[in-house]
């Protein structure tokens, strides 16, 4: 009773975030509910499309809830209780705090990508800068979420191979890239919306019902890693999507783009922030109730999931660790049975489909922008998007394990200048920059202890030292903000 008890608490207090923290953040950038929004100024019937806002708000919860708030949570649940913490805190003060106001940033210049944004706030250095990691990492996702889909896909079907999978989802990602935002992906979201749904509810009811306990240990200062990795700094890359992502920035300008009225933006982007927030303590709450569990007592009885050979005498959080993909059937087998499962898998599988094709919509988008070419014309967009697709083919060749590790530190670096970029945005007007300010610096020395001490990027250093750098950074950027942006004074925009 103890663990349902605290599971409600932390999603209470989501919604709650949402209510009170959701309006805090309106009224500090002073949101104008008036504002001519870009589907009215730029109509252009392929980018700049109007849409309904119910619709808007399902496109936007499933282009950032890709694979992250499933594999991150669970992944995240390794270090222990903790992970909900920084769910709940991230996604209320971090997280939906950094989708929103970026979407409210595009809206008042045009629906702009992140890039433009970044390049006006921050200087014109960092819009080139920005434009290279987005364009990377969108590539990265494009990569990430048609090989991960896949192999839950032929878990699923074993008659069709992996790479055919991919095929097959690749042509689907071309077609969203190239073909106006309403012709498939304001039509087919709905759809891949029911499953979502589905596997949401139907989890969240079946493990309080069922033979596991829910959150057996609730020590939220215990790290239990099975490879002893330390909670800080890597937690917080390992559960970004739930918590905070960079990636959602570069999905926020494409709905912005097609809402029309200003006064639904806190509940589309800031809403739907935290409604990831929810499928990633979800997620985390299954894994934490059955991370101990042998999956072969799991499976007893159950659907007989393809497990690769030793799997079955390992524990569901040693499954976790070694193949997320693979954990994720065993839970909805367990759990829902097997037709249950069928469902929830494909709504599992929905979240990377849904976030993959828009990742390359974006990656298209910044291009185009960057270059100054029209996309109204199939033939301009096809010329962005055919090689684009070329090197997502070329990068999926390369170990998912690395391409994974770089995208989560990619992707919160991705954070930090998005959430720079609104401090001094607020700044510069006078208000409360603190609120993206205390978030920015954190995320940064998030950034810097990773690249300091994880053994992934080569430079290793000790503990302590990390840290200590990590803080020299975080506080340096603090005072670059205090000193060289002031109150009143007009941001440098280096077109």
């Amino acid at each position: 009773m103890v663990g349902l008890a605290v599971f409600l608490f932390c999603a209470l207090l989501l919604v709650a975030g949402y209510t009170v923290y959701g309006r805090l953040a309106e009224r500090v950038y002073g949101v104008s509910h008036s504002m001519t929004m870009p589907c009215e100024q730029r109509a252009d019937g392929v980018d700049y499309v109007r849409m309904p806002t119910w619709r808007i708000f399902l496109v936007q919860l499933l282009n950032i809830a890709g694979l992250g708030p499933v594999f991150g949570a669970l992944a995240g649940c390794l270090y222990g209780p903790v992970a909900l913490v920084w769910i709940v805190v991230g996604c209320i003060l971090v997280g939906a705090v950094h989708d929103f106001l970026a979407a409210v940033m595009s809206a008042e210049h045009g629906g702009a990508n992140m890039p433009y944004l970044v390049g006006r706030y921050l200087g014109g250095w960092s819009r080139h800068a920005l434009r290279v990691v987005c364009v990377g990492l969108l590539l990265m996702v494009g990569v990430v979420f048609t090989v991960g889909p896949a192999g839950m896909l032929h878990a699923l079907v074993d008659s069709v191979s992996v790479n055919m999978w991919c095929v097959f989802i690749l042509l689907y990602y071309l077609l969203a890239t190239i073909l106006p935002i309403n012709t498939i992906i304001g039509r087919i979201y709905p759809v891949f919306g029911g499953f979502f749904l589905f596997m949401v509810v139907g989890l969240a009811v079946a493990l309080p019902a069922g033979d596991f306990p829910v959150l057996p240990d609730v020590n939220f200062v215990h790290n239990v890693h099975p490879q002893g990795l330390s909670v800080w700094p890597m937690i917080f890359v390992t559960i970004a999507c739930g918590a905070v992502s960079g990636f959602h920035a570069t999905q926020s300008p494409m709905m912005v783009r097609c809402l029309a009225d200003a006064r639904n933006m806190r509940p589309v982007f800031y809403g739907a922030m935290v409604t990831e927030g929810l499928v990633a303590l979800v997620w985390a709450v299954v894994g934490l109730s059955l991370r101990e569990i042998p999956t072969e007592y799991m499976l007893a009885g159950k659907t007989v999931v393809p497990l690769a050979e030793g799997a079955r005498a390992l524990t569901f959080g040693q499954l976790s660790l070694v193949s997320p993909a693979t954990a994720v059937n065993v839970a909805c087998s367990t759990l829902l049975g097997p037709v249950g499962a069928a469902f929830a898998v494909l709504g599992v599988v929905v979240l990377p489909i849904t976030s993959g094709d828009t990742a390359m919509r974006s990656c298209r988008l910044i291009l185009a922008e960057a270059l100054h070419m029209r996309q109204q014309r199939v033939a301009g967009r096809l010329a962005l998007a055919l090689p684009l697709f070329a090197v997502v083919i070329v990068i999926s060749q390369l170990d998912f394990g690395v391409i994974w590790r770089y995208f989560g530190w990619a992707n919160q670096v991705l954070s930090c200048f998005t959430l720079w970029s609104i401090a001094v945005c607020l700044r510069l007007r006078g208000r409360l920059h603190w609120i993206a300010t205390l978030p920015a610096a954190f995320m940064t020395a998030v950034c810097a202890a990773y690249l300091l001490e994880s053994p992934d990027c080569g430079i290793v250093l000790p503990e302590v030292s990390g840290n200590i750098g990590a803080c020299v950074v975080s506080a340096a950027c603090i005072s670059l903000l205090l000193v060289f942006r002031k109150p009143g004074t007009e941001a440098v925009a280096q077109e």
